[in-house]
């Protein structure tokens, strides 16, 4: 067989392959999570989130916080036990946003919101 026979057949099964993937992960909410950054956030946002003061912004600005911020591993303890303490930072509207959340097994607190223009 040709070398050009092969990658045509190559290229049609691939073809076909990708449109019968489409058809069955089409309206599904499939997410591709798997950086360690990307699980922790999709981790929290699961559980039922407990505030333990009284904050000033309302939960919607913490909850985008949760989905569009950026964890950072070098001020979070993940190996605290019983409950891991990570610091996610995001930035919106010209103001930075500090949350420190306390992952536990069932429920997240939310130790510490900051924002700062």
């Amino acid at each position: 067989m040709k070398l050009v026979h092969r990658v045509g057949y190559y290229l049609g099964g691939f073809s076909i392959g990708l449109i019968v993937l489409m058809f069955f992960l089409s309206g599904k909410k499939v997410s591709c999570d798997y950086g360690p950054e990307a699980r922790v956030l999709k981790n929290i946002r699961t559980k039922r989130i407990n505030y333990t003061q009284t904050f000033i912004t309302d939960s919607a600005t913490i909850n985008k916080v949760l989905k569009y911020g950026n964890v950072d591993f070098s001020k979070s303890e993940p190996h605290k036990e019983p409950c891991a303490t990570y610091l996610i930072e995001s930035s919106n509207n010209d103001y930075i946003y500090t949350l420190t959340i306390e992952n536990c097994d069932s429920i997240a607190n939310v130790i510490d919101f900051k924002e700062s223009p």
